[in-house]
């Protein structure tokens, strides 16, 4: 692994975006800097390579950008999860609700099976919900999720109090608002 990298100076602090009261963290600039993107994949795959990792799981759409690198790192299978109507095959879907309304989230219902050994990846962990039904697809398909991945953690949302005892692997932390 290279060396220690400070991520935070990598990410951009936008407020009142998308409304007012937001503090939006922009993940473009870390993106755009090779060495500190390279530093997230690397990070990512140091904490599950002995995990035995079969599966990358994500839901759309930063995610992705993510997981796919860390699936071929692990040398396991990139899993999009995604939107209704967006998965051309035959799909399993997630009703789940949010503070303000609802959402589904669906995954193609041969992607996993009671073999496989799953890591989620998203690039933000909020309040959990989006990685909580991406959780809720991977197990109603038998698979093991063997942790969780986020390049950043707003602690005082306390998302991670939703995902009990898995691992759940953060980068950068926001212990408040600001």
């Amino acid at each position: 692994m290279n060396a220690e990298i400070d991520l935070k100076k990598h990410i951009r602090s936008i407020p009142d975006f998308p409304k007012p009261g937001i503090m939006f963290r922009d993940i473009t600039p870390l993106l755009a800097e090779p060495t500190a993107f390279r530093h997230v994949i690397d990070r990512f795959a140091d904490h599950f390579r002995k995990a035995d990792v079969t599966a990358v799981v994500t839901a759309e759409a930063r995610g992705f950008i993510f997981a796919a690198p860390l699936a071929l790192e692990l040398g396991a299978r990139f899993i999009p999860v995604r939107k209704p109507g967006k998965l051309p095959f035959d799909t399993n879907a997630f009703h789940y609700e949010l503070e303000y309304g609802s959402d589904t989230l669906e995954i193609h219902s041969d992607a996993l099976t009671a073999d496989d050994r799953v890591v989620l990846v998203d690039d933000l962990l909020a309040t959990g919900g989006t990685i909580q039904a991406c959780i809720q697809l991977a197990e109603r398909s038998h698979a093991e999720v063997v942790g969780c991945a986020f390049v950043i953690e707003l602690d005082f949302l306390k998302g991670r109090d939703k995902f009990g005892d898995y691992d759940v692997y953060s980068l950068i932390h926001y212990s408040d608002e600001n």
